[in-house]
């Protein structure tokens, strides 16, 4: 049962306040979904479009202590443009910090929340491609994890290299999905994870006796057969599943719609 990427989740302290800031940054629109949920997405954007991921952002009550393993890229078209992008973001409530980056010629942020994120140099991979040129997510083993993820997905990979392994829409358009390699540890619950769900054109209808529409239950069947595992049993009411990657990455398997 195939399914796709829809959405980049974030949690966050304050929604609202999160989405609002993240929608100013890429000057798309925020949302205020719920007391407990916003996001943030391009204007007129389809739920996804081809050339942007919503970002998510939940009401979560532990507070950040670790680096993110999965952060966004932002894309520049000039050194003025990055130099004018990084002034705005500060301005807006970001803030630059340190990871142990050096002396590298982008720039490491974090949101009001702390979240890292980059705004990068002028790259000629990334013209055209919209304010976000990726996500991108710390691995152990790069090549098989991108393997797991073009199955969950539904993209395609476009870059494999010793420093890192890429997919991308097969459309073609929005941002690039990209896994770096780290020997960074794992340490506790992922802040940023991906949500996915089956494929519109294969919806069927509800069992009756499900919280999940049958797609998304054999969607769940197939990425456990995949190489994914059960997260820890969570809230019985909600109307998605989370699963584990092969690295234990956190994801979503959502109800089509």
């Amino acid at each position: 049962m195939p399914t796709r990427l829809v959405h980049v989740a974030i949690d966050a302290a304050d929604p609202a306040r999160l989405a609002r800031f993240w929608a100013a940054a890429l000057q798309w629109e925020a949302a205020d979904d719920s007391s407990n949920a916003a996001s943030a997405a391009p204007a007129g954007n389809g739920h996804p479009g081809s050339e942007a991921l919503p970002l998510m952002f939940v009401r979560a009550a532990e507070p950040k202590t670790v680096k993110n393993r999965l952060h966004l890229d932002l894309a520049t078209e000039s050194a003025e443009g990055q130099r004018a992008l990084v002034s705005r973001l500060l301005d807006l409530g970001a803030r630059r910090v340190d990871i142990g980056q050096g002396d590298v010629p982008w720039v490491v942020m974090g949101d009001p929340e702390g979240n890292e994120f980059c705004v990068l140099e002028p790259r000629p991979v990334y013209s055209g491609v919209g304010p976000v040129a990726a996500i991108v997510m710390d691995s152990a083993d790069p090549a098989a994890l991108a393997g797991f993820w073009a199955l969950a997905g539904g993209w395609v990979r476009c870059a494999d290299r010793t420093d890192l392994v890429a997919l991308r829409s097969p459309t073609g358009l929005g941002p690039y999905l990209e896994f770096l390699p780290t020997s960074d540890q794992r340490a506790g619950r992922n802040r940023v994870h991906l949500d996915v769900a089956p494929q519109r054109d294969d919806e069927r209808a509800l069992e009756a006796d499900a919280l999940l529409p049958a797609d998304a239950l054999l969607a769940v069947d197939a990425l456990l057969a995949a190489g994914a595992t059960r997260a820890e049993a969570g809230d019985d009411e909600v109307s998605w599943t989370q699963l584990l990657d092969p690295e234990g990455n956190e994801f979503c398997v959502l109800s089509p719609g």
